[in-house]
């Protein structure tokens, strides 16, 4: 499966100020593969070390701070000549050795005509207490589940092909839109989680979608049972399992007596701040007012949690397939698909989205587009009323408002609808 990180991967590469870069994501989200991917098509070797499976690596790094020593070592030891420039250096699970960590800053000053790409799951990365982190000496790209853009490319190449052709205030024919909103569907069903998508291509059975799901969420939340810093471990799986019922309430807004009967924030804000940072789950924040800089208006104290992937918070819902390939509504139907139009959002934009409560109702998302400041309304279907988004529309006179829903392009006044299938391609039609 092509990651569209392919093309960053590319720029780091022939970048003239390139550092040694580190890979951030959740555990599963196919940094792995994109490294050796990466490795085996852009250079001419690559030498993957893994400080988890192999542990004598450790003493290696442990006993050398000289890079060019390291590198010695490393084409002994994989009987693999390691060039400048022309060979790619993997560090995986880079957490289990913290002075692997802390020798990227010695490559950085040292030997930074070799490239090294490392990664490790941040759930154990956060552990570590390597003896001085390189701040300032590395290059950082965000790891993420498949969006929908690269899950329609694994599945259907000639409908993304058409889906790639689709610009700014283009009607869409209505047999692409079906075909889009079908595959829409899947994605919500299925999620980004590369195992996922690869086992609905080779397998297309529902059952075993579901299967990998279960073990996924086991994963994580073994992971939890394995942390041994000072969060408390239960806290963190509290945390993780109280999202889909704080998405069901009718604000959304987290509540921490709702993780637990009386907890407040001191009890469960480490915890939440750990997952934020793990890429577990995503923080989106109420603003006070919907200006540029948006950042500088958060109310820290209220925000929203949503999980990293859509089919894995589709899982833990227990929502049947059938409702949502057969559009019933449901409780959670405008939750999870808020879930979707956010996991398509935080990847186009550098500053996260937040949210907007008015007097008078909510405004789902507002992001902000370089000065511009774009309010963005989410319908789980096809039913254009916006009482609230109107009102929001006529008192702050926006230069463009977005409505996200299951019907085809248009624009109405201020109020442009765009399918939802296209959020992942917003950037396109702002």
């Amino acid at each position: 499966m092509l990651r569209f990180a392919t093309e960053k991967l590319i720029e780091w590469k022939n970048s003239t100020t390139r550092k040694p870069l580190v890979l951030k994501g959740a555990r599963q989200v196919g940094k792995t593969w994109l490294m050796k991917e990466f490795g085996s098509k852009y250079y001419r070797n690559f030498v993957y070390c893994n400080f988890d499976e192999e542990k004598e690596l450790k003493s290696i790094i442990e006993n050398n701070k000289n890079p060019n020593r390291i590198i010695e070592l490393l084409s002994m030891l994989f009987n693999s000549k390691i060039e400048p420039q022309k060979s790619l250096i993997i560090f995986d699970e880079i957490q289990e050795c913290p002075e692997a960590l802390n020798s990227l800053k010695y490559f950085n000053e040292k030997a930074n005509d070799y490239h090294l790409i490392a990664a490790g799951s941040l759930l154990g990365t956060l552990l570590s207490k390597p003896k001085s982190y390189p701040v300032g000496k590395i290059n950082l790209l965000n790891i993420n589940p498949l969006t929908f853009d690269e899950f329609l490319l694994a599945t259907d190449k000639g409908l993304y092909d058409y889906y790639s052709s689709i610009q700014k205030n283009q009607k869409i024919e209505e047999i692409f839109h079906n075909k889009l909103l079908e595959i829409y569907h899947y994605y919500l069903i299925i999620g980004g989680m590369p195992e996922s998508v690869s086992a609905w291509i080779t397998e297309k059975d529902p059952k075993k979608i579901l299967q990998i799901q279960k073990e996924l969420n086991e994963i994580y939340e073994n992971d939890f049972s394995k942390h041994n810093g000072k969060i408390n471990s239960g806290r963190l799986l509290m945390v993780f399992r109280s999202i889909v019922s704080q998405l069901a309430k009718e604000n959304q807004k987290f509540v921490y007596g709702a993780v637990r009967e009386g907890g407040r924030a001191r009890d469960f804000e480490e915890a939440i701040e750990w997952l934020v940072s793990a890429g577990m789950i995503n923080r989106v924040y109420n603003i006070s007012k919907p200006e540029h800089p948006i950042a500088a208006f958060d109310k820290l104290d209220c925000f929203k949690l949503y999980l990293f992937d859509t089919g894995l918070l589709k899982y833990k819902a227990g929502i049947d397939n059938s409702s949502i390939l057969l559009k019933t509504d449901y409780q959670f139907k405008g939750a999870l698909v808020e879930n979707f139009v956010l996991q398509q959002l935080k990847e186009k934009f550098e500053i996260p989205p937040r949210y907007y409560a008015t007097r008078y109702g909510e405004i789902d998302f507002v992001i902000q587009n370089g000065s511009n400041i774009v309010p963005i309304e989410v319908k789980a279907g096809s039913n254009k009323s916006a009482t609230t988004f109107k009102k929001y529309i006529k008192e702050n006179n926006p230069d463009f408002a977005i409505r996200f829903s299951e019907m085809n392009y248009v624009t109405d006044g201020k109020i442009t609808n765009i399918p939802l299938y296209l959020a992942s391609a917003i950037d396109r039609f702002i």
